[in-house]
């Protein structure tokens, strides 16, 4: 027993578990969904139910969210698709922040070191919600890196949850947007969905470039403030002849 809680072992299990997923994911293809459709007969609540619940799985097993996102908006168009897709989002970024931190963390935060990986598990310690809300409307890491990163990380659970419900709302909405109207590519919406999705992408690699450059200088002087600085000691003969 002691065997499988080790933490090495948990991080095992969890690797083995993400590959099995994708394996499923490429054997039992789900985007056949959007060819095949729902069964007939399901109520419009309960398909946006289910297709949360499995975008969510989904998104857990590494599965692009942009894919998702589409498929959303052109199964239930946009109102329903972003409600699908948002629930989603949000339920995917729990089960794997659940899933990293339970069987993950105690195996990877002695390897948080370094001056950026330090960086930015402090602020994600101190200001988790502001720097969660900023990955997700600037996204740079995919989403399912970006959800274990922060589990290994101390971020709580409460402002990941709300960070993420807040922040996946503008890209998520570009997204399905663009699904709900792709059979007619030169219309308004699937026009200005896809110019948003075009400037999100550059805002997010403007501001990535830019913490770069913050996170490095501000951790190393982190660092050097907490070196012990000795006083002089009075009366003592200077050094030198």
């Amino acid at each position: 027993m002691s065997l499988l809680l080790a933490p090495w072992t948990r991080l095992s299990l969890l690797v083995v578990l993400l590959v099995a997923a994708g394996a499923c994911v490429v054997l039992y293809e789900p985007q056949r969904i959007l060819s095949e459709g729902w069964p007939p007969g399901l109520p419009v609540g309960s398909a946006v139910l289910l297709f949360a619940a499995l975008y969510g799985l989904a998104t857990a097993a590494l599965v692009p969210r942009p894919l998702l996102n589409l498929a959303a908006g052109a199964l239930f168009g946009a109102p329903f698709g972003l409600l699908a897709a948002v629930g989603g989002s949000v339920l995917g970024a729990g089960v794997s922040f659940g899933l990293g931190r339970m069987m993950g963390q105690d195996a990877l935060r002695p390897l948080v070191r370094g001056r950026w990986l330090r960086a930015a598990d402090d602020q994600l310690a101190r200001h988790g919600f502001r720097s969660v809300l900023a990955v997700r409307i600037f996204p740079g890491l995919p989403f399912a890196v970006a959800n274990y990163c922060a589990a290994v990380s101390r971020c709580g659970w409460l402002p990941f949850l709300l960070a993420t419900a807040i922040g996946v709302v503008p890209n998520t909405a570009a997204y399905v947007v663009a699904g709900a109207s792709a059979s007619s590519p030169g219309s308004p919406a699937f026009l200005a969905s896809f110019a948003f999705i075009a400037v999100s992408a550059v805002a997010a690699a403007v501001v990535a470039w830019r913490k770069r450059h913050r996170l490095g200088p501000a951790a190393g002087r982190r660092s050097y403030d907490h070196v012990p600085q000795h006083p002089p000691v009075v009366g003592a003969a200077p050094h030198g002849p």
